[in-house]
């Protein structure tokens, strides 16, 4: 369940807004925020404040990479798999990065749930391709060597914004 702080900064979100359904998505990230992803309990009661069927959240979830349904790791690492990424070489990074952490091929997270990869489409840095998006960091041009500093650097950083401990969500 989300806090009553989150409830009321979500409610408080809405007042912003000529249409309160624009603050959907600011509504969502806070509950993330709260929890560290978006279980479908978490997504029915956004809905439940947004007085919206539980079906329009989550068609919302589901639509943008950057909300999760299930736990992910602390540190998100975005590989941009469109064309002018595809082009330079995005394809064998994401490959060799997950062959690095030991991922399920195209993504997925690490067993102790320290990482998780995820192919993603444009992350709007063409001018950096190859790149990544590592902790809400923008990381290119990458080249296939330069991918044990990138992990490595993540390693030693907070991680996203609210990462939920692969134990924690064991036991949700």
């Amino acid at each position: 369940m989300l806090s009553e702080k989150t409830k009321t900064a979500i409610l408080e979100l809405q007042k912003i807004y000529p249409e309160k359904r624009s603050a959907l998505i600011p509504a969502l990230h806070l509950a993330q925020a709260e929890r560290g992803y978006l279980p479908r309990e978490t997504q029915d009661e956004v809905a439940e404040l947004f007085g919206i069927a539980p079906n329009e959240v989550n068609a919302v979830v589901t639509f943008y990479d950057m909300f999760f349904e299930e736990p992910v790791g602390k540190h998100i690492v975005h590989v941009c798999k469109n064309v002018s990424c595809m082009l330079r070489g995005a394809d064998e990074l994401l490959e060799k990065l997950c062959v690095k952490l030991r991922v399920a091929p195209g993504g997925g997270s690490t067993e102790d749930g320290e990482f998780t990869v995820i192919p993603s489409e444009c992350l709007a840095a063409c001018d950096k391709a190859p790149m990544m998006l590592v902790d809400d960091k923008v990381v290119g041009p990458v080249r296939e060597d330069d991918l044990d500093r990138i992990v490595d650097q993540a390693r030693k950083g907070t991680g996203h914004p609210s990462p939920v401990k692969k134990a924690e969500a064991d036991h949700a």
